[in-house]
């Protein structure tokens, strides 16, 4: 038997059979694992099983390539506390279904994971969260092996007047070094050149990071399409509900 402890984020619960629920869940050193919890759609565990909520777990298994079972531990609740804000939900339902969507199983990504929690608890206190988003996408992006870079220019490796990004590099260009090819290029958004954030600036780093989500990651992923949750997010952000 090989068992193991703990602790890690609620991604995703889908029922198994009558009363059970596979959980999927991102750990701090297991990485993205899932096992089923019995009796998972319980009025006691079912709450616990929230996308999103923080859990102290133990997982068996007789092998190591076998599915296992979870037993479970509520340590913090998210999900309920952001469940009246349509915003801050789906923002906290992107994270989870993204890193369903992107990680690899099994595989230990602590400085991720916890950039994660840290995200998610940002989310839940309403403080400075939206900023800490955008960058979030882009490590996310990072540990996908599409990192951006868009500290010096492509083309003639300076620093100053960085005004776009390639669309299949990821790669930074100066406004010198696109040249003709401008129009081919995206723009780099603000956040990422240092600005103070803003609502704009969100939304015009979020349009880049979508781009590299979409064209370069998903078609890696089997060509599945990017998860609706973060496009209601988009929607919800654009509705103007948070700060």
């Amino acid at each position: 038997m090989i068992e193991w402890r703990d602790e890690g984020i609620v991604l995703a619960a889908r029922p198994h059979g009558e009363t059970s629920v596979i959980l999927e869940l991102f750990t701090r050193t297991h990485g993205r694992h899932l096992g089923v919890v019995h009796g998972g759609v319980s009025r006691r565990k079912a709450p616990m099983l929230q996308a999103g909520n923080q859990l102290d777990v133990e997982w068996r298994a007789r092998l190591e390539a076998h599915l296992g079972t979870w037993n479970v531990d509520l340590r913090r609740s998210r999900a309920g506390a952001v469940l009246s804000d349509p915003l801050r939900l789906s923002a906290l339902s992107a994270v989870c279904t993204l890193c369903g969507f992107t990680l690899p199983e099994r595989e230990a990504l602590p400085d991720f994971q916890m950039r994660t929690e840290s995200l998610c608890d940002a989310i839940v206190s309403g403080e400075g969260w939206l900023n800490d988003y955008v960058f979030w996408e882009a490590a996310l992006l990072e540990v996908a092996g599409f990192r951006l870079e868009l500290s010096c220019c492509a083309v003639t490796g300076g620093t100053k007047d960085l005004a776009y990004v390639s669309p299949r590099s990821g790669h930074a260009v100066s406004r010198a070094g696109a040249g003709d090819w401008a129009p081919r290029l995206l723009p780099m958004p603000a956040m990422f050149a240092g600005a103070v954030p803003s609502l704009e600036g969100v939304h015009g780093a979020l349009n880049l990071t979508g781009h590299f989500l979409a064209e370069r990651l998903a078609p890696s992923l089997g060509d599945r399409p990017v998860p609706a949750a973060r496009t209601r997010f988009l929607r919800e952000l654009g509705a103007g509900h948070g700060s």
